[in-house]
């Protein structure tokens, strides 16, 4: 059983105990790679309140068995009656728009993609990431990260607003490698991928000129701040990260 320690980063009373138990499941999820199927004789989730619920409730503990939060991910079949009052789409890039906050824990939210639009290269933050189709399908694009991987500048930019493209911002000359593609995979409607850090940056996109896509993504622990990186250099951008809405509504701190 895959497990993973979710601690409130402003939680004052961990022990040591508790941290080095913390570190020794971080790094049992590193071999962790995802699961294809939903597992035999586990709870599925027949609706996306279904999932919600399920999901806070698995979140309860302080070990949550990643391998059950990707299977409750795989269980539900998307169903668009459900899910449709928080997809929101913005004409110039994908949307984040968040469902459930997930009591600071994790985050789960839908992301929209109009025709064409596309992430930058990305890395999450040391969190866990699971994107699950719930509409079209994108095309995944892993990377090998950059043999120089420190920092090199802030970037003012949000990505998920819809406001700013944190992959468009002013180019300084910076000496780098391109860097190296490890794999391409497509996400078909229902079909759930998984990456952490440790398995690389990735880029994603909806490859249809004719065709929406809609993915539901799940982060723990939430982040607010990532790193994007450029294809030919490798330069390393921090970059804030925001919602277009919260809950089905527009979020007015990052309304036009």
């Amino acid at each position: 059983m895959t497990s993973l320690v979710v601690l409130e980063n402003n939680n004052n009373t961990t022990t040591t105990g508790d941290r080095e138990s913390e570190k020794y499941l971080r790094e049992l999820t590193k071999t962790f790679t995802g699961i294809d199927k939903p597992l035999k004789n586990a709870r599925k989730c027949e609706t996306l309140n279904d999932l919600i619920r399920e999901l806070r409730q698995t979140f309860d503990s302080d070990h949550v068995n990643i391998e059950y939060v990707n299977h409750l991910m795989l269980s539900y079949e998307s169903n668009p009656a459900e899910w449709r009052k928080f997809a929101k789409f913005d004409r110039f890039r994908y949307t984040r728009n968040l469902v459930d906050a997930g009591n600071g824990k994790y985050n789960l939210m839908i992301l929209c993609w109009n025709e064409g639009h596309a992430s930058a290269i990305h890395d999450h933050a040391d969190s866990h990431c699971f994107m699950k189709m719930l509409k079209g399908q994108l095309m995944e694009t892993r990377y090998a990260w950059p043999k120089d991987a420190s920092v090199s500048e802030d970037c003012k930019a949000d990505i998920g607003n819809g406001n700013a493209a944190g992959d468009q911002h002013e180019e300084q000359e910076y000496n780098g490698d391109e860097l190296e593609e490890l794999s391409r995979s497509t996400l078909e409607t229902n079909g759930v991928c998984y990456i952490n850090d440790t398995l690389g940056l990735h880029r994603v996109e909806n490859p249809s000129h004719t065709d929406v896509a809609v993915s539901l993504h799940l982060y723990c622990p939430p982040f607010d701040v990532c790193s994007i990186f450029n294809k030919q250099t490798g330069k390393r951008t921090k970059c804030n990260v925001t919602f277009w809405s919260k809950f089905g509504k527009r979020d007015p701190a990052n309304a036009n």
